[in-house]
């Protein structure tokens, strides 16, 4: 296949993906997956191995790669078929995050997958919004493993049922635009292959992982070979523990890199701990964003990585492990220490830290006529870098959702946004600013359960090259200071407030003294 028709073949492969997310976004109803947009989309070759994907959730795309050759294997799978599945051990992230597998058969042959995943904000957790302060897999919500959902083209019926049966439930929207996403995925890659024929269609795949492996080997050559280390700590676990390190150490050589997670804290009893695949997830966005822009994010753009940890860490964490943070908070300070690391390799590129962390916010009620459930990842500061400063009030690195807009969030929920505004002078100081962080202030107008699992609340996100560190965040509620990691029940008319961490500056301020 030559460049131009491989340039061409990357474009329709990954505007399908596009098209799938389009679908999912438009199709569903809870305004976690239409508004804030948590879902990704992408497809794989019959051997799980990914071959295209759209610019959706790093944290999601990252681990279904690592992961879906064990999600589709031993499966029976027929035409028309769309499986089922949210276990962390067995290649998801956390419960809320809903995978569908679906598999393309032409002429008989099963030749590809396509599939999304969604963030559910009700998966039947303990506590409303499905992002409990739990200590075990079984407080966090229903475990999903692989099932078929779908069967030739019909619904199981007792699947959907046990899907959307949990209390204050109302998913079944949502389920449906996950399967409408696949059937366009599935027909939009059986139209292409019919066009192309399959054989071409199969000399595409491999070519498009060859042409991800030969850019990923420049960037790699570019990097002096040598050992590099760094770690960073996790503030704390919700159940006591404290300062939880995550240390790394990146083996450069010609071979490759060996990324190794030796030295990391045991898992722990709170829900920040991951599976290796969110680990994974972590390591190759930080690669990935080392690569020039048209990189096709593929499986081969990562064969030259390896990646080990130690069983039973905190980033490669074994069941019944509570997972719920450990996808959205850990996930951030892996990106942390990966690139902490790179910065010793090839320091002009590296930026400083960003807010590592999605202060996730979840909240609702449960066991009244209104029943509802809401959950939120809220931007801070972006790190700055050798050329520009930091990007203010964004979702950084393991995560590029949108905001719940004020206009959806008081028109679906008891609630009302009384501030919403970037935290001025967050940033780090330094030749180039750290990006500043958010406030939004939310006034409770019905009693609620709340549930906040955030970081960077002790120690405030590193500068590099003589930068200042950005400013921790801070949680209040009517001014009083929370936990980190809180679970509690909000009063009507209370306020909380969310306070979110800005970036690390970069390099040394320049200072002028006037002439006396």
């Amino acid at each position: 296949m030559n460049a131009i028709d491989l340039a061409i073949f990357v474009s329709r492969v990954e505007s399908i993906c596009a098209e799938m997310g389009a679908i999912l976004q438009r199709a569903a109803f809870s305004p976690n997956i239409k508004d804030r947009l948590d879902f990704s989309c992408a497809l794989f070759d019959s051997q799980g191995a990914l071959f295209a994907q759209a610019a959706h959730i790093p944290v999601h795309l990252g681990s279904m790669a690592y992961a879906m050759a064990g999600i589709i294997e031993g499966v029976q799978w027929q035409p028309g078929d769309m499986l089922v599945v949210n276990d962390p051990f067995l290649g998801g992230t956390h419960l809320p995050d809903v995978t569908m597998v679906a598999p393309l058969f032409v002429d008989g042959e099963l030749v590809s997958f396509v599939a999304n995943r969604a963030h559910h904000a009700n998966i039947g957790a303990q506590a409303p919004g499905s992002m409990p302060l739990s200590n075990h897999m079984d407080q966090e919500g229903l475990l999903i493993p692989p099932t078929i959902f779908v069967r030739r083209g019909k619904l199981v019926s007792e699947i959907l049922e046990q899907l959307t049966g949990m209390p204050g439930s109302d998913t079944s929207g949502d389920f449906a635009a996950q399967v409408s996403a696949n059937r366009k995925g599935v027909e939009r890659l059986g139209e292409l292959i019919h066009a192309m024929g399959l054989e071409q269609f199969a000399k595409g795949v491999v070519a498009i992982n060859d042409y991800g492996e030969k850019l990923a080997s420049s960037a790699l050559a570019r990097m002096p070979a040598g050992v590099y280390e760094f770690s960073d700590a996790m503030d704390n676990d919700g159940f006591g523990a404290e300062y939880i390190p995550i240390k790394v150490s990146l083996d450069i050589s010609a071979a490759g890199i060996n990324v190794d997670f030796e030295g990391t804290a045991a898992q722990v009893a709170g829900n920040i701990n991951c599976p290796l695949s969110v680990t994974a997830a972590s390591v190759y966005y930080a690669f990935r964003c080392l690569l020039p822009a048209q990189t096709p994010n593929c499986a081969g753009t990562y064969r030259c990585i390896s990646i080990k940890a130690p069983q039973n860490c905190l980033v490669n964490a074994s069941r019944p492990a509570a997972t719920a943070a450990g996808n959205v908070e850990t996930s951030m300070r892996l990106v942390d220490v990966m690139l902490g690391a790179l910065a010793k390799v090839i320091p002009d590129e590296i930026p400083a830290a960003s807010q590592g962390t999605m202060n996730n916010v979840a909240m609702g009620s449960r066991g009244t006529q209104s029943s509802w459930d809401y959950y939120e990842t809220i931007g801070g500061g972006m790190g700055a870098c050798r050329q520009s400063q930091g990007l203010s009030g964004v979702q950084c690195h393991m995560t590029n959702t949108l905001n719940t807009p004020i206009e959806s969030l008081e028109q679906h929920y008891p609630l009302r946004i009384e501030r919403y505004q970037l935290r001025e002078r967050s940033g780090g100081a330094g030749a180039f600013k750290g990006g500043d962080g958010l406030i939004r202030d939310f006034v409770f107008l019905a009693d609620t359960d709340v549930t906040l699992l955030t970081e960077r609340r002790t120690a405030g996100p590193w500068g590099l090259e003589g930068g200042s560190a950005g400013l921790s965040g801070s949680n209040t509620l009517d001014g009083e200071l929370l936990p980190a990691k809180v679970q509690f029940k909000a009063e009507r008319g209370q306020v909380l407030s969310i306070e979110t961490p800005g970036g690390g500056g970069y390099g040394v301020a320049s200072s002028s003294v006037e002439p006396s």
